[in-house]
């Protein structure tokens, strides 16, 4: 086979090499098969990788994507080095360990867009040190959605038992009152029913939370969830979508992780967060929607305060990569259909 041709399932980039990025990705490499290591790349500095693997007393061998022989075991790396005269300080902020961080998500996206990844999984980015490099992005979802020319973007964090997508994320709480709109509540519930349905749910049960409490209470605590919210989930229904609300937010989170919706449309940030992170912290899966290429992450930071002691657990990766392995495993069952 030529090595130049083949294509991987997954494309795992290294975050801020200043966090535990590195050692993450390293032990969920120890971890895996070498049917599965086969089947994956890594995306950043080789050297820093091979520094991670002898930080956690891993033995691995890393090689060049293109040089790579298809019949050995060491990892394939998409090369994305440190420039020369770069200094990356372990556990600190940098624009260096920004900058790292930028361009391998940006090099993953080049080898999806080229046919030689089909789903990219990241590890976790500063976005002090993101800024600080000239990036300004909210973080590795809006970053995507630049790089591919996205209109817009969602994000779906994904548990056993418990599933949110955000009509909002990285903005103010006063900015994402003022994005709950009826197109923006649309696209979110098509853009989870579309996802849910590639996942193998034929008929996702979707609920759409409300904003104030109590969904307003008649109007009492707000109008937002008479006037905007439950007409775009009538109108969601009309055209066949199996979706309920507004239902109050201290409630619908409950009804779901006992398993009366596939999927809850939380308005903001904190709202979708805090219970998916309540209840399965260490293994929910960050998951990029609305985006041409699919992306899986970790749902935690770079923890510079254990960055290369040795210490990081690899739990949620493994939680990202397995995500990641499901939706290569569809994306090869669609184009055979």
């Amino acid at each position: 086979m030529n090595p130049s041709s083949h294509t991987y399932d997954i494309a795992i980039t290294m975050g801020d090499p200043a966090g535990i990025g590195p050692e993450i990705i390293c032990r969920a490499l120890a971890a895996m098969s070498s049917a599965e290591r086969a089947s994956s790349l890594v995306v950043g500095d080789p050297a820093i990788y091979r520094r991670a693997a002898s930080t956690i007393g891993a033995e691995l061998t890393f090689e060049p994507l293109d040089q790579k022989s298809p019949d050995d075991d060491s990892v394939a790396v998409a090369v994305v080095e440190v420039p020369e005269g770069v200094e990356i300080p372990d556990g600190r902020i940098s624009a260096g360990g920004g900058d790292m961080a930028f361009r391998c998500v940006r090099s993953a996206v080049e080898l999806v867009q080229a046919g030689r990844a089909r789903v990219i999984v990241t590890a976790p980015l500063n976005k002090a040190a993101l800024h600080e490099a000239g990036h300004h992005y909210d973080g590795h979802t809006g970053m995507l959605a630049a790089l591919t020319g996205a209109p817009s973007s969602f994000m779906l964090l994904a548990s056993e038992t418990l599933s949110t997508l955000h009509v909002s994320t990285h903005v103010s709480l006063r900015g994402a009152i003022e994005r709950v709109t009826e197109s923006r509540i649309t696209e979110t519930v098509e853009a989870g029913h579309a996802h849910l349905v590639a996942m193998g749910i034929a008929r996702p049960r979707i609920a759409v939370a409300g904003l104030n409490p109590h969904c307003g209470e008649g109007g009492i605590f707000g109008d937002e969830d008479d006037r905007i919210i439950a007409p775009a989930v009538r109108a969601l229904r009309d055209r066949g979508y199996d979706v309920q609300g507004p239902i109050s937010a201290d409630t619908v989170f409950y009804r779901a992780h006992r398993g009366e919706f596939d999927l809850v449309v939380a308005q903001y940030h904190d709202q979708g967060h805090i219970p998916v992170k309540l209840i399965a912290f260490d293994t929910t899966v960050n998951v990029s929607l609305g985006l041409p290429v699919q992306r899986t992450s970790v749902d935690h930071g770079t923890a510079f305060d254990i960055a290369w002691q040795g210490r990081a657990d690899a739990t949620n990766m493994g939680a990202a990569i397995a995500y990641a392995r499901r939706l290569a495993a569809g994306n090869d069952q669609a184009s055979e259909s």
